[in-house]
């Protein structure tokens, strides 16, 4: 299969890459990113902003599958201003769609829990109705929209708490990068690390996601679905259980997401169900707390 991987040097992008290594790719970078790429890998700019550097890219490669995992997900700033969040999630997403619709291609686009409330109090499925509670979490469901309005060739993947080993280009590096870097810090002035209980999902290994990915799209089976590691837990457990892990000898202090008092709401319980996955019997998603051992493992952090 023929992909343009949108996002090729990122996070998720970086291990898609090697997870689609069997298939012809055209790794498609943010413009000044090439520091990031991987060595040995051609690649070309591309501001998925730009529309018609997307229909240029599609020109040129004629490929099968567009697969976009550019985004703008800076939670709490886009709060505060949500014009490059809905350009990039939602509006460059719906042109990119119309673009594989003129091309008769199919297109992967990478969404949120945060499209739901969290108040169901059971894991989401695909088909329960979202309702956002941030403008981020908005401007992912309006990108969902679009795509589903402008072409039916399409695969929408909700996802959660995403970590690699590549870390995060818009943030800095991933929570669990961050927690390390927390605790070891903590272990050295006695600094509390301080993490929020009351909000319960599911983190996921971006290395199992790019290999879950790869998978479906083998499968030609478009439309909308959930993917993240098994099981749940609150971000202070999954805290205590990165910290066991690597040996760091701290207890995290749980506090409530009032006391974080950040601008974005968040779901209190957004843990999604793989329930579209498993009706196709193709399922591989490990239990959160085997992929964060083998992420940790990876990085070197494992402790013994």
């Amino acid at each position: 299969m023929k992909i343009i991987l949108i996002g090729a040097n990122g996070q998720l992008g970086t291990d898609l890459v090697a997870a689609l290594a069997g298939h012809n790719l055209m790794l498609a970078i943010r413009p000044g990113t090439a520091g990031r790429t991987q060595a040995g890998l051609p690649y070309v700019e591309l501001d998925v902003s730009k529309p018609e550097q997307v229909r240029a890219a599609v020109a040129s490669f004629q490929p099968d599958l567009v697969l976009n995992t550019a985004a703008f997900h800076r939670v709490d700033d886009i709060e505060c201003d949500a014009r490059l969040a809905l350009q990039v999630n939602a509006w460059a997403a719906q042109q990119a769609a119309l673009i594989c619709r003129e091309a008769d291609i199919a297109m992967l686009y990478v969404s949120t829990d945060y499209v739901f409330d969290g108040r169901k109090g059971a894991p989401y499925v695909e088909d329960d109705l979202p309702n956002p509670l941030s403008a981020y979490g908005a401007s992912k469901l309006a990108g969902e929209l679009l795509i589903r309005s402008a072409w039916h060739k399409h695969y929408i993947i909700r996802t959660c708490g995403l970590y690699g080993l590549a870390g995060a280009m818009g943030k800095g590096g991933n929570f669990v990068n961050t927690m390390l870097r927390l605790g070891r810090e903590s272990q050295q002035t006695g600094k509390p690390v301080r993490v929020v209980c009351d909000q319960v999902c599911t983190p996921t290994f971006t290395q199992d996601l790019a290999g879950q990915i790869a998978a479906l799209i083998e499968s030609s089976r478009y439309g909308t679905y959930h993917i993240t590691s098994d099981g749940q837990c609150s971000w202070y457990e999954f805290t205590r259980e990165i910290f066991r892990l690597a040996g760091i000898a701290v207890e995290p202090v749980a506090i409530t997401s009032k006391e974080l008092n950040l601008p974005a709401r968040r779901p209190p319980y957004s843990v999604l169900r793989n329930a579209g996955l498993q009706a196709l019997g193709i399922d591989q998603m490990r239990h959160w707390r085997a992929a964060l051992a083998d992420y940790l493992r990876q990085a070197g952090a494992l402790a013994g």
